[in-house]
């Protein structure tokens, strides 16, 4: 019973905020890398489709995204939501889920500090 209180209170303690970039001795380091210049059009339209649940669209960019940088957390991210939302209708597991499933593993891996941004 106390590990798993334990375990509980740190998943539900309040996590830290990102660096502030324009904060006196962030370094570039801390940052979560930004996709390269050939992904970043791919993803910006990806984004814009996604708010729109125009989730075929926005898989097709965020594929491109991740051809032009396939080791992108942000792409990976992304692309495993998209995934996810477009097996949501379902309540059990299915191919996009698992998809959605490997591609966020994928995006821990690359960068554990991602925090998504959908206001880009």
């Amino acid at each position: 019973m106390l590990l798993a209180t334990v375990l509980l209170s740190a998943a539900l303690a309040p996590q830290a905020p990102p660096p502030d970039p324009a904060a006196p001795g962030v370094t570039a380091t801390e940052l979560p890398a930004p996709p390269s210049g050939a992904a970043a059009p791919h993803l910006d339209a990806g984004i814009a489709a996604f708010k729109k649940r125009r989730f075929a669209a926005a898989r097709a960019e965020f594929e491109k995204a991740e051809a032009a940088d396939p080791q992108s957390a942000a792409v990976a991210y992304y692309l495993g939501y998209t995934y996810y939302k477009m097996g949501e209708p379902s309540r059990r597991m299915n191919a996009n889920k698992e998809k959605a499933k490997e591609l966020f593993a994928k995006a821990f891996g690359l960068d554990p500090t991602f925090r998504p941004s959908w206001g880009r």
